[in-house]
C-alpha cells in the first residue's frame, strides 16, 4: 500500500502508517481503540456507520478474493503490507461488526531492541543461541500479543545461513531475518465458497517434510498438524521449532496434547507424552505484563518422562522485584538448574560454563 494507490484499505492508513500503534480494534463503527505502549487508547474511527464499515470490509475482501457476507461472516486474512485482519459481521456479531487488525511492523526488531526493552536478558539470548545452533528442539509459547512471533524471528538469525528452511503457518506473520538464505514460506488456504480448494495445516507439514528441510518452523499450532510435527522432530528432523498460545511452559504441553488426541482421538496419551518428552528440548515462555511490557519471563527444559508425566525445569525466570512509575521491574535469574542437554552441546563445539547456571 502507498499513498499514491487507491485501494479499499486505504481508509486504514491513519492508523497503518502510525508506528506507534501495534493494534487496532472497532467494535461497531462509533467504538474504535488502538493498542499503543502495550495500553487500550480510545481513537476517532474512519466509519460513519455500520453500513459504511460492513461495505468497506467487504470491498477489502473482495480485494483479497475472499466471500464476505451473511453466509460467510467470518474473515481473516494478510493485508498487502502483511498486517493481519480478522473481521466478524452479524449474524455471527451479535452486538454488530468488530475489525481486528494486528499490524505487520515496518522494521523488523533485534535482539539490541529486546534488551533495550527489558525483554529478555543476553543471558537467555546466549543460551537460546546455543540452542538453536546446537540443533535442539524448541516451542515458544506465550498469550495473545505477548511478543511469541517477534521472537521466533529473532531466532531465526541463529540458524546456519546455509541451512534450508520450511516454515509453514495459517496465516503467514514470520519474518525471518537475513539468515538463513535458503528459505521455503508456506501459508494455509481456506476453502472457498462452493467447499473446495483447502489446504490445511496438516497438509503443509506434511509436504513440508518432503521438502527436505534441515529446520521445520511451524508458526501458531492449533490443531491436527501437531501429531505430525512431534513425529518428524522424533524422526530426525533436529533443530525444529513452533510457536503457540500458552499460558505457561506446562500449559504448552498439555495444549500440545489435547491437540494430538483431538486430531487422533484413538491414540494413547502416554504415547503423545512420550513423543513430546523426546522430541522437545526447551520451551521460552513469553508474557504481556500487566504494565502492557513483554518479556520472556521463563525458559525450561523439557528433561524426560516421570512416571506418566512429562518432566519440565526451569532453567531461566523473570522475578519481579516491585513497581516503579506504573512499571513492573524485576530482574532475569538463572535457577541454578544445569540443563541436561549441557554435554551434548559440548560435544558439537558449544560451549555453556556451569557458571551461567549459578544464581547471583
Amino acid at each position: 500500500m502507498t499513498d499514491q494507490l487507491e485501494t479499499p484499505f486505504t481508509i486504514l492508513d491513519p492508523f497503518l502508517n502510525d508506528p506507534t500503534i501495534l493494534e487496532v480494534l472497532i467494535d461497531n463503527y462509533d467504538c474504535a481503540y488502538v493498542e499503543r505502549g502495550g495500553k487500550f487508547e480510545d481513537v476517532e474511527s474512519p466509519f460513519t456507520s455500520n453500513e459504511h464499515l460492513i461495505e468497506s470490509v467487504q470491498a477489502m475482501a473482495d480485494y483479497m478474493g475472499v466471500t464476505l457476507d451473511a453466509a460467510n461472516p467470518i474473515m481473516d486474512i494478510r493485508l498487502p503490507d502483511g498486517s493481519r485482519m480478522n473481521v466478524v459481521l452479524p449474524p455471527i456479531g451479535i452486538l454488530g461488526p468488530s475489525l481486528v487488525l494486528r499490524k505487520f511492523p515496518s522494521r523488523l526488531l533485534t535482539l539490541e531492541d529486546l534488551y533495550g526493552f527489558g525483554s529478555i536478558s543476553p543471558e537467555i539470548a546466549d543460551f537460546v543461541k546455543a540452542c538453536v545452533q546446537g540443533r535442539l528442539n524448541l516451542i515458544v509459547s506465550g498469550g495473545t500479543g505477548s511478543g511469541k512471533t517477534t521472537i521466533l524471528n529473532i531466532i531465526t538469525e541463529f540458524i546456519g545461513i546455509d541451512e534450508r528452511v520450511v516454515t509453514v503457518e495459517n496465516a503467514a506473520e514470520l519474518r525471518p531475518r537475513t539468515n538463513p538464505r535458503r528459505i521455503v514460506r508456506l501459508e494455509s488456504r481456506p476453502a472457498d465458497g462452493d467447499g473446495r480448494g483447502e489446504v490445511t495445516m496438516s497438509d503443509l507439514v506434511i509436504n513440508a517434510l518432503r521438502m527436505r528441510p534441515d529446520r521445520l518452523i511451524l508458526g501458531e499450532a492449533r490443531a491436527g498438524e501437531v501429531l505430525h510435527f512431534l513425529q518428524a522432530i522424533n524422526t530426525g528432523h533436529d533443530g525444529s521449532m513452533l510457536t503457540m498460545h500458552a499460558n505457561n511452559p506446562r500449559d504448552a504441553l498439555a495444549r500440545l496434547e489435547t491437540m494430538a488426541i483431538m486430531f487422533n482421538p484413538a491414540l494413547p496419551i502416554l504415547t503423545v507424552r512420550q513423543q513430546m518428552a523426546s522430541g522437545f528440548d526447551v520451551i521460552v515462555q513469553a508474557e504481556r505484563l500487566s504494565d502492557g511490557s513483554r518479556k520472556v519471563v521463563a525458559v525450561s527444559e523439557v528433561v524426560g518422562m516421570q512416571g506418566d508425566n512429562v518432566l519440565l525445569q526451569d532453567i531461566f525466570k523473570f522475578e519481579q522485584t516491585g513497581i516503579e512509575n506504573g512499571r513492573i521491574q524485576g530482574k532475569f535469574v538463572p535457577t541454578g538448574y544445569i540443563p541436561t542437554f549441557v554435554d551434548r552441546l559440548r560435544d558439537t563445539g558449544i560451549a555453556m560454563p556451569v557458571s551461567n547456571f549459578t544464581p547471583r
